[in-house]
């Protein structure tokens, strides 16, 4: 795939989704279950939107990407959209983006912390796609 997908977007999620499953296997996941709803405030063209993961077992179960209420998770992170974008590209890690105070966690942050290095590979395999943010 040559082209950029715009970040967030239906088409962005489809390879998002393609390239974890392919990328992160169970054993990579620590066969974790848990799930995290990102919240991202100042979107381009107003507004926010969310990306929600889902893992059971270590396997991906859901990502959805949209507007409005994300559905229930674990963890709820809320941050501006450039902190997200940032991590999205693995400029920046999400431990160091929570523990600066530029990401607001609701959820256990013991637990989140432990999980930081899992979702620094799943960040990075996103960072892999080629997209404009």
């Amino acid at each position: 795939m040559s082209q950029e997908l715009i970040y967030l977007t239906p088409q962005w999620r489809d390879e998002a989704e393609r390239r974890l499953k392919e990328s992160l296997t169970p054993e990579k996941m620590n066969f974790i279950t848990s799930s995290m709803s990102n919240i991202y405030l100042n979107c381009p063209g107003g507004g926010s939107k969310f990306l929600f993961f889902k893992f059971v077992d270590g396997k991906l179960d859901s990502l959805q990407v949209g507007e409005g209420e994300p559905p229930e998770a674990e963890f709820k992170i809320t941050g501006d959209y450039e902190t997200f974008a940032k991590i999205s590209r693995a400029e920046l890690g999400s431990q160091k983006a929570l523990m600066t105070g530029k990401l607001k966690l609701k959820g256990s942050m013991v637990r989140a912390l432990k999980l930081a290095a899992i979702a620094d590979r799943l960040n990075k395999v996103l960072s892999e796609i080629p997209a404009k943010y």
